[in-house]
């Protein structure tokens, strides 16, 4: 008997033909890649907004300019002027620096303010207080920041305040147009990102876990540091991803209530776009995505949910 003719039998008045299983295989090749086409659009934007930019931007690092015209080759020099140079290297540090700071303040005032609203507050409120939170992003990022200016100002509200209760006489110009105004902002600012995430993961959370280890004999806070600050690890790393990453390519604000004390490396990079050092630019860019990358990385464990809910 030939193979062409030969019939595998499987169970009583059920056979199987040879090949009928590469096909079905192919077949649902086919439909997995349909269910792909979907992202096509998707796909497109992301090439021309995101993967085009970034590649020009890595390309233009390794060239050099003169007399403001561009000139292919490569060269590190550029690269070399970013690591080398005193004042690049501290407004470098002094970037991270002031995004891990405002990044933990976040959390930590994100985390008990959607503790609260998930414990204690009723569930019909809850939408509301929320809805306060992200009221700031119906108005004008550039509204948002401008209005601290007139909280931090000489004649503004704090220190409108420090006067009449007597604690100055003249206007204190430590709150805008340094550091300490960025910092300020910054939490302002993104605040309401790592809330949103935090809140979300609390809502689900099953409380029942607590009081079953209260009623075990743990303590409150034990309860909360062993059963649910772990369960929230995935949150609270997305939730400072969500904050710390925006903040080290953060332009407007310290342009605004920062002054010339406060530039961060986003300011950095854009003086040398409008001063057409291109090649300078791409690569604070490029060192700046390399810190990002790294991130990412470090973090990987920490956004797997296996670890959090040892699946």
């Amino acid at each position: 008997m030939s193979t062409s003719e030969t019939t595998l039998t499987r169970s009583p008045g059920t056979t199987v033909v040879p090949g009928s299983g590469r096909v079905a295989a192919a077949r649902r090749q086919r439909r997995n890649w349909r269910q792909y086409v979907g992202f096509t659009p998707a796909l497109v934007v992301f090439g021309i907004f995101f993967v085009a930019p970034l590649c020009l931007i890595v390309v233009y690092s390794f060239w050099t300019t003169k007399n403001y015209n561009l000139i292919p080759g490569f060269t590190l020099d550029n690269y070399k002027t970013i690591v080398t140079t005193d004042t690049y290297i501290k407004t470098f540090g002094k970037t991270i620096l002031m995004a891990t700071l405002a990044t933990a303040t976040t959390l930590a005032l994100a985390f008990p303010f959607c503790y609260w609203l998930v414990r204690y507050v009723p569930a019909k409120l809850q939408r509301l207080l929320i809805l306060l939170v992200i009221l700031p992003f119906w108005t004008s990022y550039l509204l948002r920041a401008y209005a601290w200016v007139a909280i931090l100002g000489d004649n503004g509200a704090i220190n409108v305040f420090l006067k009449s209760v007597g604690l100055t006489d003249q206007p204190v110009k430590f709150f805008l147009y340094d550091n300490p105004a960025v910092y300020i902002v910054l939490v302002y600012l993104y605040f309401p990102f790592a809330a949103l995430t935090l809140f979300a993961s609390l809502e689900r959370f099953d409380w029942r876990l607590l009081r079953a280890a209260v009623d075990l004999g743990a303590s409150p806070m034990r309860s909360l540091v062993t059963i649910l600050l772990p369960q929230m690890k995935l949150a609270m790393v997305t939730a400072g991803i969500f904050v710390f990453i925006p903040i080290l390519g953060e332009y407007v604000a310290p342009q605004i209530v920062g002054g010339t004390n406060g530039v961060l490396m986003g300011n950095l990079i854009a003086n040398f776009f409008s001063g057409y050092l291109l090649p300078l630019g791409s690569a604070a860019s490029v060192l700046v995505a390399l810190v990002i990358v790294v991130l990412l990385v470090l973090f990987r464990k920490g956004l797997d949910t296996k670890d959090i809910y040892g699946a």
